[in-house]
């Protein structure tokens, strides 16, 4: 009996210390702000290689057609942006096509463009050059693509079918840029 006096006062404390353990608990919240600032981006893909071919009389140009998948989102108010395309590399071996000296004046590797919104393809024909980028399109304000499929530009190619051009196979690499503001 006499350890049961010695446990008592220490059961009479149980209760306190588990009140007080409850009214330590409560619940709190807290809230941030979450920001994000969305740029002008531009992304593509092109379609490789891309194979000119001569369909009909002798001597017609050779043709083919590249396809650009690109994505893009410009500014608002002021945004602009565009397609270009750069011969980085002429055509090898030597004694065939070529966009830096051709065999004969007048020889040109010349393309056109399609696009589709929110594209404009460039106007009329244009001449492929390993100086200079050359145009396929350009956006204006606020030009976004949809975000699973994109949009295409494409670029239909001819090239001089020269007499001169030695027999064999002929390659060159053309880059495409895409840019956005």
């Amino acid at each position: 009996m006499k350890s049961l006096w010695k446990i008592l006062p220490l059961l009479a404390l149980i209760p306190l210390l588990t009140a007080s353990v409850g009214h330590a608990q409560g619940s709190a919240t807290g809230a941030t702000s979450v920001t994000v600032s969305v740029g002008p981006e531009g992304a593509l893909t092109v379609t490789s290689p891309t194979s000119l071919t001569a369909v009909g009389t002798v001597f017609n140009s050779y043709s083919g057609t590249t396809t650009v998948t690109y994505f893009v989102r410009t500014t608002q108010s002021t945004g602009n942006g565009n397609i270009t395309l750069k011969v980085t590399s002429d055509f090898s071996p030597a004694n065939g096509p070529s966009v830096t000296t051709p065999p004969t004046a007048g020889d040109a590797l010349k393309y056109t463009c399609v696009g589709a919104a929110p594209a404009t393809p460039c106007s009329g024909s244009q001449t492929a050059s390993t100086g200079a980028s050359t145009p396929v399109a350009t956006f204006g304000a606020d030009a976004h693509t949809t975000s699973t499929s994109g949009s295409t530009a494409t670029t239909s190619w001819t090239l001089t079918n020269d007499p001169v051009y030695k027999t064999g196979s002929y390659s060159a690499t053309v880059t495409f840029t895409i840019s956005a503001t």
